[in-house]
């Protein structure tokens, strides 16, 4: 026999409990993952469908100081094994460790039977300093095998998981005979559920010998090219090399401008400039790409990852099969546009060149936008017929998706007078003075507007936000990258030329990507050496997963529209139902509208009350009672399950409250910060309630669907904001600009405004000048 077999003794709990368990193990992974081998996966997001599974952990993610094992990071990694066996897929892990282990051990002993010979020889406790010799690497192999293996075992023991363990060489692959034993063995062990961890057999195994592989095979050298033969023999859909960096960089990471690469295409090794090998294992990046490469050829998926970076270590490999962008994903087939990363580079790039252009030059890119969107509308709302003939055939969006996705005549001519309103006022962004101080003599001090440099903005089902948040970007001067729903495709797509093409008349068509690769969301949240913002548009459920996605990028928007209207005991009955009628009726689906209507307790038996819910049932809206006010009712419509529903469609709630000040408490306790409107005759009350609440928008006899940038006069919006900082309530231009500090002299120093020091500080005001930053000569500093 080729290979020494140790079996674990427990069998995992399903199988002590069933007699039957192969069958049924087999029977549920093959439904869950059909997927015949024999061609690697083509996107990331295919790796779900991987079943059978090699896991190679390469020497740096197994032992600790050179020395010993890292046991936390194996018991993470032993516990997302077992995860993943437990869903029906097939694990095999190539593990290194052996000779550290047994290094460890040895090292042990040796200073162990030291110390005793010397106290037995000196009588005294005064030993001798103490020498380790240099240990010979076959000989702490085998030392350190059987245990790395009980380790291996005791761990997966912990999730009911059977353990085998299988040393190999050389020959075991090199021989027919010993090949097929191999390949019977670890199939039969797969087939009873069982984990294989399989080593080379270094206490036996010969040095490597360079350049011996066989043609159209690879040599055993080391673990990586052990995984990637045992891969492709197996016919693995996924092989998972974890080391100790992020994955392959262009050049060796830690240099300056090394860049971790995404995906890895076979004919791309000219690109890259290989570093120095970890410092343990007789691997290196090198023969880790080319065992990649190797089994992808073979028809085997593979990702090379960080095995050993605390933060991720206890769900990288988990992470990689749901197919998240962790690694190098090494992949045969070249996508025919860019990566997003590169999209991302070269918005970048154009963005820097808009923000220099003249304020009349990015007004007029953004009015030949708006001119486009009117003299396009049919292309356009043919577009968009197509989506919505999908969306509606496929059932999966909500009424409230659907509204969001259509488009009309009207809506893309709001558009062009919003785009054109926001082309004048864009005249006076980028670049403006806000302030000017005289620090001392000859040293002037500017403050100007810029922009905050790459926006991604994710939007799903509204297709006019990408003319609105493009126009918004181009007045701005920022570049843009934006990631639409896959429901409004063709929509998005249409919008996206007409946008090029305008920006285009100036050069910078690239300042604005559409990104239409096969991205997660949670993905591009993670580029944040890349992105400055992200702008959330939808619902409550996408900005949440946005806010919790987004590592070290600020998110701008809010997660909910809970938006009240409060009738006071004072109010008007005429403004009282229209206000109400708007703010619910006119769009539901809006983050604007009205989702809770807050009654003044001595209204509730008025002709008011009666009169609005009239009107409410007229206009079909489902009325939900709230505590209190459905108390006050013999027979009450259904009560509410939580008052901070965002119903966004013909739905709402109604509560009654005592008093203004009670009214405040409510929409605090359960509002979202979002708009809230009062209706009252009794000024003073109102004024205390527009103080009072603490909302982004605050309103009094008016619908709360006044909470727009195109009505507030903004021409457009990237959304509304509930922050407390930066932009909130509805942004527009001013939102997306940040400041920079310009300082001009004529070589000061700060130790001439030391005690010592020939220099005063003035710290005069100076006036502002009336329009965009210009450079002056220096003869014109000082005024």
């Amino acid at each position: 026999m080729f290979a020494r077999l140790a079996l674990g003794f427990r069998l995992p709990s399903t199988i002590r409990r069933s007699n039957v368990y192969p069958a049924s193990i087999r029977a549920y992974s093959q439904s869950k993952f059909p997927r015949p081998h024999g061609q690697s996966f083509v996107h990331r997001s295919e790796l779900k469908q991987a079943k059978r599974i090699v896991v190679k952990l390469g020497s740096a993610v197994v032992t600790r100081d050179e020395c010993g094992l890292a046991l936390g990071r194996l018991a993470s990694i032993v516990e997302q094994v077992a995860v993943l066996q437990n869903q029906g897929r097939e694990m095999m892990i190539v593990t290194s460790g052996a000779v550290a282990f047994g290094k460890q051990r040895l090292r042990h002993e040796i200073l162990l039977s030291q110390s005793v010979r010397q106290a037995l020889h000196s009588g005294q406790n005064q030993l001798k300093e103490m020498t380790v010799p240099v240990f010979e690497a076959r000989a702490c192999a085998a030392a350190g095998q059987s245990g790395l293996m009980a380790l291996y075992e005791a761990m997966f023991t912990q999730y009911s998981t059977c353990t085998a363990q299988i040393l190999v060489t050389n020959l075991d692959f090199h021989d027919e005979q010993k090949r097929r034993n191999l390949n019977s063995t670890l199939h039969e062990l797969l087939r009873m559920n069982i984990v294989p961890i399989i080593n080379t057999n270094d206490a036996v195994v010969p040095p490597p010998v360079p350049n011996s592989d066989l043609q159209g095979v690879i040599s055993i050298k080391d673990n990586d090219s052990l995984a990637a033969r045992l891969a492709v023999e197996m016919k693995a859909d996924l092989l998972i090399a974890l080391s100790d960096v992020e994955g392959l960089y262009d050049r060796p990471p830690g240099t300056d401008d090394a860049k971790l690469i995404d995906i890895f295409y076979p004919g791309d090794q000219q690109s890259i400039t290989y570093g120095t090998k970890s410092r343990v294992g007789i691997g290196g990046m090198e023969a880790k790409v080319k065992a990649a490469l190797w089994a992808l050829q073979g028809g085997t998926s593979v990702v090379i990852a960080n095995g050993t970076h605390p933060k991720v270590t206890g769900h990288v490999i988990t992470d990689i099969v749901d197919g998240k962008k962790v690694g190098t994903f090494f992949s045969e087939v070249k996508p025919a546009g860019p990566t997003v990363e590169q999209q991302t580079e070269m918005a970048r790039h154009a963005g820097r060149t808009l923000a220099s252009l003249d304020p009349e030059q990015r007004g007029e890119i953004i009015c030949c936008l708006a001119d486009m969107l009117t003299e396009k509308k049919d292309e356009i709302l043919s577009a968009n017929r197509r989506d919505m003939e999908l969306a509606t055939t496929s059932g999966r969006l909500s009424q409230p998706m659907i509204d969001r996705l259509s488009l009309s005549t009207s809506k893309l001519n709001s558009l062009a007078i919003g785009l054109r309103q926001l082309a004048v006022s864009s005249q006076d962004s980028v670049g403006r003075v806000l302030r000017r101080t005289r620090v001392a003599n000859n040293l002037e001090l500017e403050q100007i507007t810029v922009p905050i440099g790459v926006l991604l903005v994710i939007f799903e089902s509204r297709p006019d936000c990408l003319p609105q948040v493009s126009a918004l970007a181009i007045a701005s001067g920022n570049a843009l990258l934006l990631k639409g729903g896959k429901e409004a495709s063709h929509t998005n797509k249409i919008l996206h030329q007409l946008t090029q093409e305008a920006l285009s008349i100036h050069g910078v068509a690239d300042a604005i990507q559409l990104v239409s690769t096969r991205e997660e969301v949670e993905d591009l949240c993670r580029l944040d050496k890349l992105i400055d913002l992200i702008i959330p548009r939808g619902s409550s459920e996408l900005v949440r997963s946005i806010q919790r996605a987004a590592k070290g990028i600020p998110v701008l928007g809010h997660s909910e529209g809970v938006c009240h209207v409060y009738i006071d005991n004072d109010a008007s009955i005429d403004k009282a139902i229209e206000i109400v009628r708007d703010s619910k009726c006119d769009y539901p689906a809006a983050c604007n509208a009205m989702e809770t209507l807050l009654i003044h307790r001595d209204l509730l038996r008025s002709p008011m009350f009666d009169q609005m819910i009239d009107m409410l049932r007229t206009q079909h809206v489902k009325i939900h009672a709230g505590p209190r006010f459905a108390s006050y009712l013999t027979f009450s419509p259904s009560e509410v399950k939580s008052l901070r529903t965002e119903y966004g469609d013909l739905e709402c709630c109604i509560e009654v409250v005592d008093s203004m000040p009670d009214a405040v408490d409510h929409i605090h306790k359960y509002g979202s910060s979002h708009t809230d409107v009062i209706v009252t005759e009794n000024e003073e009350t109102a004024e205390q309630f527009l103080q009072q609440v603490d909302s982004a928008c605050v309103f009094w006899n008016t619908s709360s669907r006044f909470a727009d940038g195109y009505r507030f006069g903004l021409g457009a919006e990237v959304g509304i904001s509930t922050a407390r900082i930066h932009a909130r309530g509805p942004v527009g231009l001013e939102g997306l600009l940040t400041t920079k500090w310009v300082l001009r002299g004529e070589g000061q120093t700060v130790a001439d405004f030391s005690e010592q020091g020939s220099m005063k500080y003035l710290h005069e005001n100076m006036p502002v000048p009336q329009g965009n930053f210009i450079p002056r000569p220096k003869s014109h500093q000082q005024e």
